[in-house]
């Protein structure tokens, strides 16, 4: 069996074609570059081995010596469900349109995969960062330390809130505002026992919702029954376990808020199974719009977040703090909610949406 060369499938450089051509590295740049002072001749010599040869410029090198990376790094704690792979769209297309690449990393809701995540994109020379952090994050020091180094950071939906500086922006859904509509909507419905199902709440998403949740029901004359309220990682099989510990209790809730849709989903999957009807008995609202609460049965009620101006907005937050001629600092941004009302609360015949 023949050996296998070890260069075989190394990227051709521009030192290699050089050396074949017996130019120097500097003639064989500016042939490509279609100096006028080569000649056509020369040229044409470069071009052809270039092509034989499959030789491609190294882009990102370029781009250094420049002094510019021309790209964004960005940081979630996941690219599964909806929201995220939204919102990374979105800031894919905006980035795009203004002449950046994206380098993506997911911490995996781990704060160390997370501190890592950033210190590669730090040594990759990104232009600047686009984060939201992992639920398990409660020190951001390392956050600190970019905002140090004049990185420019946009936080969204996850943010950190008290980092300031003109490198440090945020983009973020009113969640407290998206929680009360939920919440009101199903007081309007005639709930009075509603269940809240709320994530950690030292993140500030899961904090703004429940605090939305306790004014609602404030502002309504509705009792809190800190009996109700549930706090966990919120996905579809937790959502069950709190779904079954409620059923256990005395007296039923007739409605559950939860702060995402999978929870939602979970505790519906529950009252299926337990035989009770969904809005009738007990009416289910969640957050978030993800793709599947239009084929639950019932449709869930939710909110949209806005995923993909999200992204989008976050891009054109950091491409204007890029050029760094600003000592200003950024305005937060707030994209308002839009409550979906769906088959899963909806008890009165007047309630169209």
């Amino acid at each position: 069996m023949a050996k296998q060369n070890p260069k075989a499938n190394r990227r051709t450089s521009i030192t290699d074609l050089a050396r074949t051509l017996g130019m120097s590295i500097s003639t064989v740049s500016r042939a490509l570059a279609g100096h006028a002072e080569v000649s056509e001749a020369t040229k044409q010599r470069v071009r052809q081995l270039a092509e034989e040869l499959h030789y491609q410029p190294n882009q990102l090198a370029a781009a250094l010596r420049r002094g510019r990376s021309n790209t964004l790094g960005v940081l979630v704690p996941h690219i599964t469900g909806h929201f995220f792979p939204e919102v990374v769209n979105g800031i894919a297309v905006e980035a795009s349109k203004a002449g950046y690449n994206v380098m993506i990393c997911q911490s995996n809701e781990d704060v160390e995969q997370e501190k890592k995540n950033l210190e590669l994109l730090m040594n990759a020379q990104v232009e600047g960062i686009l984060v939201s952090h992992a639920n398990t994050t409660l020190d951001f020091a390392h956050f600190d330390a970019v905002n140090k180094l004049d990185i420019p950071l946009v936080f969204f939906d996850r943010v950190v809130e008290g980092m300031q500086g003109h490198h440090v922006g945020s983009v973020v859904l009113d969640d407290y505002a998206g929680a009360y509509a939920v919440v009101s909507h199903l007081i309007e419905q005639g709930c009075r026992r509603i269940a809240h199902f709320s994530g950690p709440l030292h993140v500030n998403i899961n904090r703004n919702r429940h605090q939305g949740y306790l004014d609602a029901l404030t502002d309504h004359h509705v009792p809190v029954i800190e009996d109700l309220t549930c706090f966990f990682d919120l996905n579809l099989e937790t959502g069950a376990v709190a779904m079954r510990e409620l059923l256990q209790s005395a007296e039923l809730p007739d409605a559950v808020f939860a702060s995402n849709d999978l929870a939602a989903a979970g505790a519906m999957q529950v009252l299926k199974e337990r035989g009770l009807r969904v809005p009738q008995d007990i009416a289910v609202a969640g957050f978030s719009n993800e793709t599947f609460t239009i084929l639950t049965e019932p449709t869930l009620t939710t909110v949209d977040q806005c995923c993909h101006e999200m992204g989008q907005t976050a891009v054109q937050q950091l491409v204007r703090m890029i050029p760094d001629d600003s000592d200003k600092t950024p305005d937060p941004i707030v994209l308002k909610p839009r409550l979906i009302v769906r088959n899963s609360s909806r008890r009165l015949p007047d309630e169209a949406q």
